[in-house]
């Protein structure tokens, strides 16, 4: 939406993506993944390695990521080896698997963190009731990258959604997996997501079905 020019208020107003790359966001590569989880362990960041771990494994949109609440993950004392979400953008359920090293960064941060099954994972900084903002979360990839060399603007949130679907989808070939996990509700926009060929994509799909 515009601004009339006799908005007093919205003279200095900056457009949200001022200074930044639009576009589709780079996943990262495993070598990537491993060198921030060293940044994090060095810097002891329980909460960002919890964090970060559980947006690759989950590729939750960060509205849905942020949102998770202690009871989406545990059971009992442990952490649950499948979680389920609603997501915010489809209101449709997407369910994802939790690994083992992800489960272990998880239980640290959650026996530090403490709190109860309705408490949300990673709270506000200013309301510990609230969870965090996807602004905050956005804030915190760009530290992420940046801290192993790479270029904030060529990465974000969804770099870290789009990440374990790449990986899988080069190991693989299977896009109806991807679709699933990702919850899109059209393979084509799988397609699209991943970056690859259209046609390439759907071709290899059928034949791993077969």
């Amino acid at each position: 939406m515009g601004h009339s020019c006799y908005d007093l208020t919205a003279s200095d107003r900056r457009a949200w993506n001022a200074g930044k790359k639009v576009g589709t966001k780079r996943p990262l590569k495993p070598r990537q993944i491993w060198a921030i989880r060293f940044f994090l362990d060095r810097e002891r960041r329980l909460r960002d390695r919890a964090l970060f771990d559980l947006a690759i494994d989950s590729k939750l949109r960060g509205c849905d990521l942020v949102k998770i609440k202690i009871g989406n993950l545990i059971v009992g004392p442990e952490i649950r080896t499948r979680a389920m979400v609603i997501q915010q953008k489809t209101g449709r359920p997407v369910q994802f698997e939790l690994m083992s090293d992800v489960r272990s960064s998880l239980l640290a941060w959650l026996e530090r963190r403490d709190g109860t099954v309705d408490d949300y994972v990673f709270p506000s900084r200013i309301d510990p009731t609230a969870h965090m903002s996807t602004r905050q979360y956005a804030r915190l990839v760009d530290e992420w990258v940046e801290a192993i060399g790479l270029r904030p603007e060529e990465y974000g949130t969804h770099s870290l959604r789009r990440t374990k679907a790449s990986i899988i989808y080069k190991a693989t070939g299977n896009l109806r997996a991807i679709q699933i996990s990702l919850g899109h509700t059209k393979i084509e926009n799988t397609v699209r997501y991943l970056g690859v060929d259209v046609e390439d994509a759907l071709e290899l799909s059928e034949a791993t079905e077969v």
